[in-house]
């Protein structure tokens, strides 16, 4: 499979039409890998997982398997929690990797941090001994994410062949959605919550009070407090020293956010794996891993990070 650079990160879009072409495109791939000794997992929604274990027959005891929907539920959580840590298990070999973060059930909220993550792919493995193909269904995805596929991956394939991308340029994606978060129509509201321990408390008993109205069990209570004094630790540590926090419930939802006067420049803030060891600077990689949906619009004037967190049975 060649590249659009000497990079050895490889990163194609697999545009299929149907069951057929799926398995065209990504069975090769697996069955080469492993002929060729490297490491090769796979990450796509349910029913494409269940499709490639069939075909692959005993060759899917070979392949790390794992239903996208539930690991990348959170677009942010991909690349720390899937991609890294099976990549960053491996370092002694070239990786394979079927990644399928964009399905036709992702909501309107979750798209713009899927196109997102696929355009931050590109800056997390830049150098790295990768190939991460992802799978785009023709047939019942719109217009919009078809076209931010070819921005966001150098190399397209489909059942022509392989070419360039020639309208690749990831950087305009994570720019295009780093948008204003549409205002809700009521929230329960702490303004300038500072380091003080008192400040703290008070927003922490606040949290818990909506999370458990909300009917969370108390494990996830505790998930979605602990998002919240995590995000607000970040605020006092690097967002001016205080932060606001607004909660609120909607239909399928909780949502927690922090805003603050930070301007956040590292595009890839959260979705590093900590080193062993590291006792800081976990904040936002934890809130990742913790959410259901993370959104995120930040520039000069401040930075705002969004938690979601599903209604479910726990």
């Amino acid at each position: 499979m060649s590249t659009a650079t000497t990079d050895p990160f490889v990163h194609p879009a697999l545009f299929y039409r149907d069951p057929e072409e799926y398995l065209a495109g990504t069975v090769p791939f697996i069955l080469d890998g492993l002929a060729a000794g490297d490491p090769v997992a796979v990450s796509v929604p349910g029913a494409n997982l269940e499709l490639l274990r069939t075909a692959l027959g005993g060759d899917a005891e070979r392949v790390r398997l794992l239903d996208m929907t539930k690991e990348g539920r959170n677009p942010g959580r991909i690349i720390p929690g899937v991609l890294r840590a099976f990549a960053d298990a491996h370092p002694a070999r070239r990786v394979r990797i079927i990644g399928e973060p964009i399905w036709a059930g992702r909501s309107e909220l979750e798209y713009p941090a899927c196109a997102q993550h696929e355009a931050l792919i590109n800056l997390a493995f830049t150098g790295r001994e990768v190939t991460i193909l992802c799978p785009y269904d023709t047939a019942r995805l719109d217009a919009r994410a078809l076209a931010d596929a070819e921005v966001t991956h150098p190399v397209l394939i489909d059942a022509t062949g392989e070419r360039v991308s020639t309208g690749y340029a990831p950087q305009h994606v994570i720019a295009e959605y780093n948008t204003p978060l549409p205002e809700p129509a009521t929230s329960t509201t702490l303004d300038s919550i500072a380091g003080d321990a008192a400040s703290q408390a008070h927003a922490r008993a606040v949290t818990r009070a909506q999370a458990r109205q909300a009917g969370f069990s108390p494990d996830r209570v505790g998930d979605v407090e602990l998002v919240v004094a995590e995000l607000l630790a970040n605020s006092v540590d690097h967002g001016g020293g205080q932060g606001r926090l607004r909660i609120w419930p909607e239909p399928a939802q909780l949502v927690c956010e922090v805003s603050d006067p930070g301007h956040l420049t590292d595009p890839l803030a959260g979705r590093r794996p900590a080193p062993a060891g590291q006792l800081r600077g976990r904040g936002l990689l934890l809130v990742n891993h913790l959410a259901d949906l993370v959104r995120v619009h930040t520039g000069p004037l401040g930075t705002t990070v969004r938690a979601c967190f599903t209604y479910r049975a726990d």
